[in-house]
């Protein structure tokens, strides 16, 4: 299905936010992640489903000085 990711469309095959996250390669456990502007608890991302045109928001630390 399509969803925009970080406000880039991409293509992911996975039914649930924690499946497209490690399926976008997000696994990191300092992640965090909103949903259609609604930020999902880490304990919901199994959970949470995914739909078409979906709005996902990932932001991660960034490493550097």
């Amino acid at each position: 299905m399509k969803i925009i990711v970080n406000a880039e469309p991409r293509e992911v095959a996975g039914k649930t936010l924690a499946d497209a996250l490690t399926e976008l390669e997000f696994t990191s456990p300092a992640i965090a992640a909103a949903l259609n502007g609604n930020f999902v608890p880490r304990e919901d991302y199994t959970e949470t489903p995914l739909s078409e045109g979906d709005k996902l928001e990932v932001l991660a630390p960034m490493q550097g000085g």
